[in-house]
């Protein structure tokens, strides 16, 4: 790998190119922090794909684009005299030492759970830090990794089941007043219900070591795998899916379950 010198050299080199595109590229030089915005969003969502398909290649990649478009901010707010990359990696680095006292101060993490633990104290005590518990989770968040991010939050200040087992009672009590919505017919009321199923159910998922947006994000992928078998194989025998019976279809599903 490359050494201390050859690593800022190539960040280093980035930013001098950055630095001539912004100067010299029509595209690059009208660029603003809003018209960035929904590219970055979709960069990382790019990223997110490149984890789960544990492509190294792609992941590379799908970092530089990352990169380019923190510098592309910083450089930004430098033309603005707000504040530079150095400032970014500096107010970062002070960020990672102030959180971490069981490395660079007296307090003793032995475990990655007391680290969460002392993290989320932390981030109360610091100027211009959290507020409050919640207040550092993004409203933008998608729903399923904004609830997952609660729960955590709160486990981390004590709010939380004693025993991991003792949610599914929570999840049997949801489930059961879902049930009990869609025989009374009120749809508002059966939305609520929902939700909080959903909610029970990502707080097992945490309570278990698996994190929900990971799970169903798999879930997804091989659902979608197996419907495109089944799509396929639909077309191979000469049939239009909207006109097969559902048994006939289970048949193709399960062969392609099988397949696996």
């Amino acid at each position: 790998m490359h050494s201390d010198n050859e690593k800022s050299q190539a960040f280093l080199r980035f930013l001098n190119v950055l630095d001539t595109l912004r100067e010299k590229c029509p595209w690059d030089a009208k660029q603003t922090n809003e018209s960035l915005r929904s590219n970055t969003i979709e960069e990382v969502y790019e990223l997110t794909d490149a984890i789960l398909d544990n492509d190294s290649n792609n992941i590379k990649k799908e970092l530089g684009d990352v990169l380019l478009h923190i510098g592309f901010y910083s450089k930004i707010a430098d033309e603005k005299g707000l504040f530079d990359i150095a400032d970014v990696c500096n107010a970062l680095t002070d960020k990672l030492i102030f959180r971490h006292p069981h490395i660079y101060g007296n307090v003793s993490a032995d475990s990655p759970e007391e680290v969460s633990k002392n993290w989320e104290q932390i981030k109360l005590k610091e100027k211009g830090g959290n507020k409050t518990v919640l207040s550092g989770v993004p409203n933008s968040l998608p729903s399923l990794i904004k609830a997952n991010r609660i729960q955590e939050k709160a486990a981390n200040v004590g709010f939380d089941w004693e025993q991991p087992y003792q949610v599914w009672e929570k999840v049997k009590e949801e489930t059961n007043e879902v049930e009990n919505e869609i025989k009374s017919g009120n749809k508002d009321k059966l939305e609520e219900e929902f939700g909080d199923l959903m909610f029970a159910v990502i707080n097992a998922a945490r309570l278990y070591g698996v994190n929900p947006e990971n799970a169903l994000e798999k879930t997804n992928r091989k659902f979608i795998r197996r419907f495109n078998y089944l799509e396929a194989k639909a077309k191979e025998l000469g049939k239009n899916l909207k006109e097969m019976s559902l048994a006939e279809m289970d048949e193709i599903w399960n062969e392609a379950k099988s397949l696996e």
